[in-house]
């Protein structure tokens, strides 16, 4: 079987959700699989490939704009394969005119949660081009159930054409030793003890919030200003929209000493920072999986994420769950984590197990039953 990939993602550098789902996915199949031939397309070379086998062939394709619904159309035409398989939303548009399979994975359809995030143009977009690649496609992946139940209610998509195959957790991710956990927080000025949240600064995230909760753990927690030091909030991530509201309310709650805002960390760094931190705290108001959890978790951090959305399904009972819009649950989650070193130790061990649930080569072979046509 001949199978193409959009390999787009992959390009990119600094690599977050969808990309590294790419990249990751990439990785396990070419081990999972020497049998069929794979084409990877892409705009422009990537930044870094996972090791591949001689049956993946790279095609860069260099096109200006509408890169997927020009230049991808034209080349699937000239010479399609079996199967195309989209992993990150967006179907060409020449791709279902031929007798081929397609198979596109959908995120989440956070547009609908979160319109106010994006301009009314992209929303738009944004509704067409999910509505189109879950429509036109063969068959769809949902990263979650949660994503699933969105496609279902909002797309009008038919169950049985949805399979839902959860992420899996990169091997780098394990606990850090003690010189990678002190070289990590010298690098970015970190001082123990300290809270650590990594993804995108936006209101998505529930950051204004979270550090609102972090500012009333403190004023109510006196043991939260621990005999190890000062309680530290770290957040690291690339800045998104809104951010500046979000980075002034440290300042206005009086909490700016105790909140680091780090800026994107590469992918090397993030292991260490998450091992040495006293809990993980992820309270977004929706996510389509939110792998930085399971990542947490991989670490043996304690993690404290929100009830809502995809993090239930993603985290199990191995991780303390709060409802992410009520400010004293989360201060209150913190004041746990961080006053409880037998509830850390017990969600530590919950974690991990938790997280060894979940592989991307299980994922990687789910994905290859779906687009040799097996769901």
């Amino acid at each position: 079987m001949h199978i193409g990939i959009d390999a787009s993602r992959v390009a990119v550098a600094a690599r977050t959700g969808t990309e590294h789902y790419t990249y990751e996915l990439l990785a396990a199949l070419a081990q999972l699989d020497q049998r069929n031939r794979y084409t990877l397309y892409c705009n422009t070379r990537p930044a870094a490939l996972p090791p591949l086998g001689p049956n993946f062939a790279l095609r860069a394709i260099p096109f200006p704009r509408l890169w997927s619904h020009a230049r991808l159309s034209a080349e699937l035409a000239l010479h399609p394969p079996d199967t195309l398989f989209i992993p990150a939303h967006v179907l060409p548009l020449g791709a279902p005119l031929r007798r081929r399979r397609t198979v596109v994975t959908i995120h989440d359809m956070g547009y609908l949660h979160f319109p106010e995030a994006h301009t009314p143009m992209h929303r738009r977009y944004l509704r067409l081009s999910t509505l189109w690649s879950a429509r036109a496609a063969s068959h769809v992946i949902a990263i979650s159930g949660a994503t699933r139940d969105d496609l279902v209610r909002h797309a009008g998509i038919a169950p049985a054409k949805i399979s839902v195959i959860h992420h899996g957790v990169s091997a780098r991710f394990r606990p850090a030793g003690g010189a990678a956990q002190a070289a990590a927080r010298a690098r970015y000025g970190i001082s123990q003890p300290y809270f650590f949240y990594i993804g995108t600064v936006q209101p998505r995230k529930n950051l204004a919030r979270l550090i609102e909760a972090f500012a009333q753990a403190l004023s109510g927690s006196p043991h939260l200003q621990a005999p190890g030091g000062d309680l530290q909030l770290v957040i690291a991530g690339k800045r998104g929209w809104l951010t500046e509201a979000i980075e002034r309310r440290a300042a206005e709650l009086s909490v700016a000493d105790r909140v680091r805002f780090v800026g994107y960390v590469p992918d090397d760094d993030v292991p260490a920072l998450l091992s040495g931190a006293l809990g993980f705290v992820f309270p977004s108001l929706y996510e389509g999986f939110g792998m930085p959890v399971l990542e947490a978790m991989a670490c043996g951090t304690p993690v404290l994420a929100a009830n809502s959305s995809s993090l239930p399904e993603v985290a199990g009972t191995a991780a303390l769950l709060v409802n992410p819009t009520d400010t004293a649950a989360i201060a209150g989650g913190m004041a746990r984590l961080a006053a409880n070193p037998e509830l850390r130790a017990e969600l530590r061990a919950l974690g991990l197990a938790r997280a060894a649930e979940f592989s991307w080569q299980r994922c990687a072979q789910a994905t290859l039953q779906v687009l040799a046509g097996g769901a």
